[in-house]
């Protein structure tokens, strides 16, 4: 690895997401025995559970921690958290190495995301000794980044590759659900159970110029906001024990108006970064007949995003998320199905999930050569992170080893309504004083 006066290309040239086996997945049976299994939930507390599970957009092939499986999620050790991020590494970067045919002894630059776990020796170690790679590598670490962490590390490897030229790089950006599958029954802190679950990626990047007719994807721009000197939105998203000392992640009732604020301050900075000159032309002349306009009528017009990209790749934070940006983009259901059917079928995988809606674009043949794909992510902090990819491979689909492979061609379903109300929907008609059990 050499330095560099300022090398700026950076592109990916794999990426691999990971995907559970079946019997992991959390089905309407699974989350009854779960819901069985509390000690602290009541009438009320089910029938919240019921609306926020009906509500999420998930639907039964998700997957969940070992621990929900083994009945043992009240007294998770450190070694069931780990096994969980050793499962994803094992698979996802072998299978990485493999496709790619880099070996582990060429990566110069290793970045690890895990949000809400952190040990010592740190999961990068874990990875570099299990892999053996070389003693001169470049290492970080992060963790408490949150659901925007790989956009986060995607940033630190482009400044990077400004420094070095013709470097091999990983991201490995994934949660650690394992001590954070939350028990007790403050309502703010039991959503994180209906909307979070297991996943992972790792993404092979390089800015050897030699590799650009292999490449996938090249980063053309990537934008950072984050408001956590405002104290509400720093506090809307925290990991944290409720009053019964419970573990567990804290969603805020401000949190979309944190979001919708870190929103507009991202979009704000990156608009005149990938709009064409038309399009920023027109949004000036709009503002000046509004100024000029006697009456006030004329109102200024919003950007057509859909003028500096063909694809939209948003974190798969929940429904709502998804309508939000939706609407605030004016995309339409075709540029929403991606976010929508990820998470249906694989849920909030935290950081990770963008790459899961790159799979779905990917496995569905959409990405064309010369499309433009922009990202969006959230996360605690209060945080949200973008960046535009321009599509450079001739010929995206039908790749092997994408996890959507073997399930893509029944997506989207005819419908996306969950089976829990169908089946649970009495909930809502009985008695606190009568009702005992599921």
């Amino acid at each position: 690895m050499k330095l560099s006066g300022g090398d700026q290309q950076c592109y990916i040239l794999d990426y691999q997401c990971f995907k559970p086996t079946d019997d992991r997945m959390l089905d309407t049976q699974l989350c009854r025995d779960l819901l069985m299994r509390s000690k602290t939930l009541g009438l009320e507390e089910f029938k919240f559970l019921l609306k926020a599970v009906v509500n999420s957009g998930l639907g039964e092939q998700t997957y969940g921690p070992s621990v929900v499986f083994s009945a043992t999620e009240h007294c998770p050790l450190l070694l069931d958290a780990i096994s969980e991020m050793d499962e994803f590494f094992h698979d996802s970067l072998q299978k990485l190495f493999d496709k790619s045919h880099v070996s582990p002894d060429k990566i110069d630059i290793l970045v690890v995301n895990i949000s809400s776990m952190s040990t010592s020796p740190s999961f990068a170690s874990r990875i570099i000794n299990r892999y053996k790679m070389r003693d001169d590598i470049k290492v970080f670490n992060l963790s408490g980044m949150g659901c925007s962490a790989s956009l986060i590390s995607i940033d630190i490897v482009r400044r990077l590759f400004k420094s070095y030229k013709n470097s091999y790089a990983i991201v490995v950006t994934s949660e650690s659900l394992t001590p954070n599958w939350y028990l007790g029954n403050d309502r703010s802190m039991i959503l994180a159970n209906c909307l979070f679950r297991i996943g992972g990626a790792a993404i092979l990047l390089t800015n050897k110029r030699n590799m650009k007719n292999r490449a996938m994807l090249k980063l053309k721009c990537l934008v950072r906001t984050h408001h956590g000197a405002v104290d509400e939105s720093y506090g809307c998203c925290v990991q944290k024990e409720d009053d019964k000392g419970n573990l567990g992640i804290y969603l805020g009732k401000n949190l979309p108006k944190a979001a919708t604020s870190a929103f507009i301050d991202n979009l704000t900075e990156i608009s005149p970064k990938i709009l064409p000159i038309t399009e920023i032309i027109r949004l000036t002349l709009s503002k000046i007949i509004h100024k000029l306009s006697s009456t006030g009528s004329w109102k200024p017009q919003r950007p057509d995003f859909r003028t500096a990209a063909e694809h939209f790749c948003l974190h798969t934070g929940g429904k709502a998320v998804i309508n939000g940006v939706g609407k605030s983009l004016r995309l339409t259901e075709h540029d929403l199905e991606p976010a929508r059917m990820t998470l249906h079928r694989f849920g909030n995988t935290s950081a990770s999930s963008l790459w899961y809606v790159l799979g779905y674009m990917e496995a569905k043949k959409r990405l064309k050569k010369g499309d433009r794909v922009l990202m969006i992510s959230f996360g605690a902090g209060f945080k949200c992170n973008s960046c535009l990819w321009e599509v450079t491979a001739a010929d995206l689909g039908g790749r092997k080893g994408n996890v959507w492979e073997d399930c893509i061609n029944s997506y989207p379903p005819v419908s996306l309504v969950n089976p829990f109300l169908e089946r649970f929907g009495w909930i809502q008609n009985q008695d606190a004083s009568t009702f005992k059990s599921l």
